[in-house]
């Protein structure tokens, strides 16, 4: 059973979801890919580092991960898609995108309307948000 995450965007907006790859609170600026394909291309891109990454496709995983494709031993910090697939199907897989996360510590949410985020993200260029498993109206306010 996967369990209860949230996106948490500057402007308030919850979307919540359910967690995947690493667990824990990353929290910065929200960013998106297009791309249909390169899902751990896009992850290990280093424009993206420090970034929690959107991915527009809405399906992923579901070739695994490959070691030969990392592009930069920098990464995404959080990655958030509409469905991910934890049983794929590729001869040249080396595991889970999952556990390529794990290994990574990149915190993922997935289950979430990601149309809508990305219509967020494309009318608020360089919006910040947070992942957590935290409910939204237990966290503590710091300060």
């Amino acid at each position: 059973m996967k369990k209860s995450a949230y996106l948490i965007l500057q402007d308030g907006t919850v979307f919540e979801g359910k967690s995947f790859g690493a667990l824990g609170t990353v929290s910065g600026e929200l960013v998106y890919s297009t791309n249909m394909t390169g899902f751990q291309e896009s992850l290990s891109n280093p424009e993206h580092s420090g970034k929690i990454l959107l991915q527009t496709f809405p399906l992923v995983g579901n070739v695994g991960f490959n070691e030969e494709n990392n592009s930069s031993d920098k990464n995404a910090t959080g990655y958030i898609v509409r469905e991910y697939c934890d049983e794929p199907s590729n001869f040249r897989e080396n595991g889970t995108l999952g556990d390529f996360m794990k290994k990574r510590g990149i915190i993922g949410l997935q289950g979430i309307d990601t149309r809508r985020l990305t219509h967020i993200l494309r009318e608020n260029n360089g919006i910040k948000g947070m992942i957590t498993d935290v409910p939204p109206c237990v966290r503590k306010r710091e300060g």
